[in-house]
């Protein structure tokens, strides 16, 4: 494992999460390492025929291109565990996030990330509103 910290920014198929990709960025101005830019779909969404949602993600994929980070679409029906094994794979120590929709504790993703994450990485909640 390297010692870089390297940053990943969740997005979903919204080009308002150009402002997380930013937030990377700046975060990545700091402290140095790699930007990874990553959108896990549900196993089974078509996004290729949703012109919208591939509009967005294609969008999102040239700013990642432009700030010189990778951006990564997996597939998944666990996508906090998606999530996790990404950023042991890569060494994240910071996870940029949009504000979730959900409003209960339980069924948030960010809560569900942190007890899964633990203090190892750093989560950094962005309003993309």
């Amino acid at each position: 494992m390297n010692n870089e910290n390297n940053i990943m920014v969740c997005v979903t198929k919204q080009k308002t999460c150009e402002k997380l990709i930013q937030s990377g960025v700046k975060i990545k101005e700091q402290i140095g390492g790699d930007l990874f830019v990553v959108h896990v779909a549900p196993t089974g969404w078509n996004f290729l025929g949703n012109s919208q949602e591939g509009e967005a993600l294609d969008y999102l994929f040239e700013i990642s291109k432009a700030v010189g980070a990778d951006m990564t679409v997996l597939r998944s029906s666990e996508v906090v565990k998606t999530i996790v094994d990404f950023c042991e794979k890569n060494s994240i120590t910071i996870i940029v996030l949009g504000e979730s929709p959900e409003v209960s504790e339980d069924n948030n993703i960010i809560s569900k990330l942190t007890k899964k994450l633990g203090q190892n990485i750093e989560i950094k909640v962005v309003s993309t509103y």
